[in-house]
């Protein structure tokens, strides 16, 4: 997964807001209580998010899987002037050397998880990773937006120097969504480099979640909507999760 597609990535991103996504989940872990300290953001990408959370204050540390994603992440934390380590692992077998105030999972990361098992598996290893006190947030792309949004749907879109079509298929009775990029890359000289990309999304419930939280030994878990602290709204296209060590934080 994201490969060749690690060098294009930022450029399909760039609608994102993560400044802004940085600030919700800064003020998703003020509200119970973890103002600074260290933070390894797992699923950490090209770094959109670990940067703008290490300018904010966080002592951060990135994992991804993709070697490739990881070393434009650590080429622009460099750029930056940031001492940011970015390390491969399998978030399902995360292994830190010192405990974490916090664990993130963004940017659809937990969808990346396509069974209930391979999600408590990754909630217990973040568990272990965690300081007494500490918390798991994250987020996922809903039921709803696989589905509606996004699922049997062909996207295109020409760019300057970036054209790509992007096939997808959702299945009700396995909750996956199958996705097919095809990608066109023009090079200096006018052709165009091709590039393929499949990656398989799942449709998780806030049930399913939060069971598995649960299950992983965390005490309180509670779920947001898409760009406030308030409860999710009907046809939500992403939750964020709140998963904690203790019981003295806000009411949901």
């Amino acid at each position: 997964m994201y490969t060749g597609f690690a060098e294009v990535y930022d450029a399909l991103m760039s609608d994102v807001d993560y400044e802004r996504w940085a600030d919700l989940y800064v003020a998703l872990m003020n509200a119970f209580g973890i103002r600074g300290g260290k933070v390894c953001e797992c699923a950490c990408g090209t770094g959109g998010l670990t940067l703008p959370l290490a300018r904010r204050g966080f002592t951060m540390t990135g994992i991804d899987l993709s070697q490739d994603m990881l070393w434009i992440a650590a080429q622009k934390a460099r750029g930056e002037g940031m001492a940011i380590p970015f390390v491969r692992q399998d978030m399902r077998k995360l292994h830190l050397h010192r405990p974490m105030d916090a664990i993130l999972a963004t940017c659809d990361g937990v969808n990346y998880l396509l069974t209930d098992e391979d999600a408590g598996e990754f909630f217990q290893a973040a568990k272990r990773a965690l300081r007494p006190g500490g918390g798991l947030f994250f987020d996922v792309s809903t039921p709803y937006k696989l589905s509606h949004v996004l699922g049997e749907r062909m996207i295109c879109e020409d760019r300057e120097d970036i054209t790509y079509l992007w096939q997808n298929r959702y299945s009700e009775k396995t909750g996956l969504l199958d996705m097919h990029l095809c990608i066109f890359v023009k090079q200096p000289d006018g052709s165009y480099r091709r590039i393929d990309e499949e990656q398989k999304q799942r449709a998780h419930t806030i049930e399913s979640l939060s069971n598995q939280l649960y299950r992983a030994g965390f005490d309180r878990v509670l779920v947001y909507g898409n760009s406030a602290l308030e409860a999710p709204r009907d046809k939500e296209q992403r939750w964020h999760f709140a998963a904690l060590n203790r019981a003295d934080g806000p009411e949901a």
